[in-house]
């Protein structure tokens, strides 16, 4: 049975061209769509236009399908990358983490308390250390270990949880493995990584004691799409705090949890919220008020 809905949410991409605003307002009047937020940016540099739509329905539940195909034949006019999402329906999503608990803490939390629009399926880890926290918001844990030998199988174990509970984004909240290049070709735009750096500087291991060494004033975090470059994906949200020369590489670990955890709740719920489009190696985040 084909989708009932009453909210979309439309993204799209294309070569920007005059009309494409006006057409897609048209199409969604005469399929009784009224328009409730619409952000827009054109990349001059090569001429590409995005737009994110919400749109609800006055007319009642709508068949999903129907409205899809309706807009395919404009997609294929204007050459658009497009998808169309149920606004209504929650994105469900498995979270990965090792030993380490900022950010598992602070997703579940704004998960539990309703400010984080999705729905946590379950918590995988490479070792048993948050089992406890992870089951006291009444959530499945999966410990599955890894080692050098083991790691083909223990991944095609995480790809099985997502299919089994219909998983549609993996979140690495500092988990501690990097991702094989197989892994990350079939998780292509639904993993985030959140690295505890402000990319492109100090990638890799222990990016604090880089960032002490060279005696930075800013730190940060980054939250990236993973690919099977290593810390090169494109990057959704970034934030920093000031620092000086009188705080050891402890003190910076400690004060970068902190700005890890916020910048991957953003970055979960703004893909939650289907309000970030690939524009090659970049993304456009559209958020509200934009």
């Amino acid at each position: 049975m084909s989708e009932r809905v009453e909210e979309l949410v439309l993204k799209f991409s294309c070569k920007d061209q005059p009309g494409i605003v006006a057409s897609v307002a048209n199409l969604f009047t005469l399929q009784g769509f009224n328009i409730r937020e619409a952000s827009q940016f054109e990349d001059v540099t090569n001429k590409c236009f995005f737009m994110r739509t919400v749109l609800e329905s006055v007319e009642g539940p709508k068949d999903l399908a129907s409205v899809e195909s309706a807009f395919r034949s404009l997609a294929e006019r204007y050459d658009m990358c497009w998808e169309m999402h149920n606004g209504q329906k929650r994105m469900k999503v498995l979270l990965a983490v090792s030993q380490w608990g900022h950010c598992l803490n602070h997703l579940l939390n704004n998960w539990k308390n309703g400010t984080l629009p999705v729905d946590i399926v379950g918590v995988v880890s490479n070792h048993d250390s948050l089992r406890d926290i992870t089951e006291w918001y009444g959530l499945p844990f999966h410990y599955l270990p890894i080692t050098a030998d083991t790691k083909a199988d223990q991944e095609a174990q995480i790809l099985e949880l997502m299919q089994n509970t219909d998983a549609e984004l993996l979140v690495l909240a500092r988990y501690m493995q990097i991702l094989s290049d197989d892994l990350c070709r079939k998780l292509e735009g639904r993993a985030i990584n959140i690295h505890h750096s402000f990319l492109p500087g100090f990638k890799g291991a222990k990016p604090y004691h880089q960032a002490y060494e060279r005696g930075v004033k800013l730190i940060g975090a980054t939250a990236h799409y993973v690919t099977a470059e290593l810390d090169e994906g494109p990057i959704i949200e970034q934030s920093v705090e000031r620092v000086n020369h009188a705080q050891t590489p402890e003190e910076l670990v400690e004060i970068g949890r902190d700005i890890e955890a916020v910048t991957l709740l953003r970055a979960v719920r703004w893909h939650a919220e289907q309000r970030i489009l690939l524009n090659g190696s970049k993304t456009v985040v559209f958020n509200r008020g934009q």
